[in-house]
């Protein structure tokens, strides 16, 4: 019985979030009248909460320096909007060259703020509301409260899919649309999604194998062998069905690539990496951390500097998704990739949470604001309970921390 009971916290604490996930879109998906899960719905979905992820992945790195925040990202993804209508529209430069000098803007920015705070010691808080503040002036004396359109690659990114490589392909017992009463049920599958989901599940299964042989050689501790199968399955039928729901709509989405590219990236660089592991070791006891030789000044610099480069690549994609640089845009973002990050399992005090979690966290958000405006909920009411989501993660997180440190 005990050996079930620490079988169930560890789950609950290593899967909780994609557990509450779930439920949220079992929610949602029932309050909704199923319209939540339509394919179409869920294609969406993944474009217009792909700024709230991306935000969320650099944000984590800021919160594990010890529960810092970038209150900036907001209007940073509204400099980098409003740079790429000046660079495009105005000046007329290529789509690809519009997008490097406003991805280098975000990038920039996160120098400069990353420079006040790290060399100048200027609190993260008080540098990013001023930032906050700069950046948000900026943007609108360079659009002059005008919204101007954007093209080429730009709208490719945003709204794009990769082209079928085999359509009209699939056998009609696959389509489950008139099964599922789906709207717009589509004359094929999209083949390209589904051989993508299919190798990517595989490449999960061999990871995850590959890794465990590789923690038992070196003498890890590592889970029975049972409850490897069981994780193994449900992200192998998890990836595969999410591959299917996008293929019976317009198929891999361009932003889910870029999605999966920057999570591999700095998901390495969180747990494979000198890097990542000082930005863990400063959460944990900064102090401590300069005294094992930690050089905290430039950690704190890249980890701002990161976050104006992810907050530039923000600006890209939903500049691209909205078609339009807008003097509005970008209003609220760093409510979301905060909340994100809390909600995943960051910590309040630093040194604890994980890239898994900001994604996990993220798509949690996306989900309530989708299903809560499908739902036609009051937008004060959906900021009340996001609001409430938020201070009940924390909330979690502090009684945890208090029943481990009793027990």
């Amino acid at each position: 019985m005990d050996r079930f009971r620490d079988f169930l916290n560890r789950s609950l604490r290593q899967y909780g979030m994609i557990i509450a996930l779930v439920a949220i879109i079992i929610f949602f998906g029932f309050m909704t009248g199923g319209r939540l899960i339509w394919p179409r719905n869920v294609s969406m979905l993944v474009r217009q909460n792909a700024y709230v992820l991306i935000l969320a992945i650099g944000m984590m790195f800021c919160i594990l320096t010890g529960g810092n925040v970038d209150l900036s990202v907001g209007s940073l993804v509204a400099l980098v909007s409003a740079m790429s209508g000046l660079t495009l529209t105005r000046l007329g430069l290529p789509s690809w060259l519009a997008i490097l000098l406003s991805v280098l803007t975000g990038l920039l920015a996160g120098i400069w703020q990353g420079f006040w705070i790290a060399y100048v010691k200027v609190p993260p808080f008080i540098a990013t509301l001023s930032g906050m503040l700069i950046f948000r002036g900026i943007n609108n004396i360079i659009l002059d409260g005008q919204t101007l359109p954007l093209s080429g690659l730009y709208v490719t990114i945003g709204t794009g899919s990769v082209p079928d490589i085999a359509p009209n392909t699939v056998p009609d017992f696959l389509r489950i649309g008139d099964l599922l009463r789906l709207q717009n049920k589509p004359e094929y599958l999209n083949t390209t999604m589904l051989v993508t989901g299919l190798v990517l599940s595989v490449i999960y299964v061999l990871v995850v194998i590959f890794s465990r042989q590789s923690k038992k050689k070196r003498g890890y501790e590592v889970q029975p062998l049972h409850l490897v199968i069981i994780r193994v399955i449900a992200f192998f039928v998890a990836i595969n069905l999410f591959s299917y729901w996008l293929a019976m709509d317009d198929g891999l989405p361009i932003m889910l690539i870029l999605l999966v590219i920057l999570y591999g990236i700095y998901n390495f660089i969180a747990n494979r990496t000198v890097l990542g592991r000082h930005i863990y070791a400063m959460g944990g006891n900064i102090k401590a951390a300069e005294l094992s030789g930690v050089n905290t000044r430039r950690m704190m610099f890249l980890v701002y500097s990161n976050m104006g480069l992810l907050a530039g690549v923000a600006g890209i994609v939903t500049a691209g998704r909205l078609m339009a640089a807008s003097p509005n845009v970008g209003m609220s973002f760093e409510l979301d990739a905060i909340g994100a990050c809390f909600i995943g399992g960051a910590s309040a005090y630093g040194g604890v949470g994980t890239i898994w979690g900001a994604v996990v966290g993220a798509f949690i958000m996306g989900v309530m604001n989708n299903g809560m405006s499908i739902m036609g909920l009051d937008v004060f009411l959906q900021s009340v309970a996001k609001g409430m989501v938020v201070l009940l993660a924390v909330a979690f997180d502090m009684y945890s921390k208090s029943k481990s440190r009793l027990g």
